[in-house]
């Protein structure tokens, strides 16, 4: 699996829990995506002091001046296009955490659909009028649920630019991917639609076996303070 790992020292302005950032989520990810996983970390506008808690993880850095995030999932997208069509891709924002069956569960998912993400996110439970995603009716998407070998999956309607696809898929799909993620900051929300309407399936893992980190939007049922001091 091939892990393109997104991080800067700027960002969106987020309420975030203390065990959410830039150290505790790489040291995370490293934990659990190590075994035949090939990393690349595409760090933008990063301190010396940021370079070096990076060392401290991975390796392989690729440093650039972008600036957004658009920007830097495209080049992490440059990347994933050279690699072998069967190599799977996971592409990974610097604000996630995640559980130790997440490596497997991305295979497993990839029976399913033809992206996968692990953060089962709230607003899918969030009527409309409360902040919920637009197609969220009486607590609930309308959807299908399969039951794989790590997890049950369900098919959504979008998430974050944290996940997971074969190269061949996102080789098939460049153009959409491009379209949306055009200007600084992507619209994954209108990127996922437009992959549906041409008939792409997105999965989520349900419980999610990974969460943003936004204090608001932590992936339910999952104590991730506690998921943080056992890995580690």
């Amino acid at each position: 699996m091939k892990i393109l790992y997104r991080i800067s020292d700027s960002g969106y302005e987020k309420e975030k829990p203390p065990y959410v950032n830039n150290k505790e989520c790489l040291k995370n990810a490293t934990d659990v995506f190590y075994r035949d996983c090939d990393w690349t970390v595409i760090a933008d506008n990063i301190s010396s002091d940021t370079k070096h808690m990076i060392l401290g993880f991975q390796s392989n850095i690729e440093d650039v001046s972008v600036g957004h995030g658009a920007g830097t999932f495209n080049l992490a997208l440059d990347k994933a296009l050279t690699f072998d069509d069967e190599d799977i891709v996971y592409f990974l924002e610097n604000d996630y955490l995640h559980l130790e069956l997440s490596p497997l569960a991305i295979l497993d998912g990839l029976c399913f659909g033809d992206y996968v993400t692990l953060y089962d996110h709230p607003d899918k439970y969030w009527e409309p009028m409360f902040g919920g995603n637009p197609f969220c009716k009486g607590g609930a998407e309308d959807t299908r649920v399969y039951c794989g070998k790590y997890s049950h999956w369900k098919i959504t309607n979008s998430t974050t630019m944290t996940f997971a696809a074969k190269v061949k898929t996102l080789k098939k799909d460049e153009e959409i991917l491009r379209k949306w993620t055009s200007s600084t900051h992507p619209d994954d929300f209108k990127m996922f639609l437009n992959l549906r309407e041409q008939g792409r399936k997105l999965v989520s893992s349900i419980p999610g076996l990974s969460t943003h980190g936004e204090t608001k939007f932590l992936t339910p049922l999952i104590e991730w303070d506690k998921v943080t001091a056992r890995l580690f």
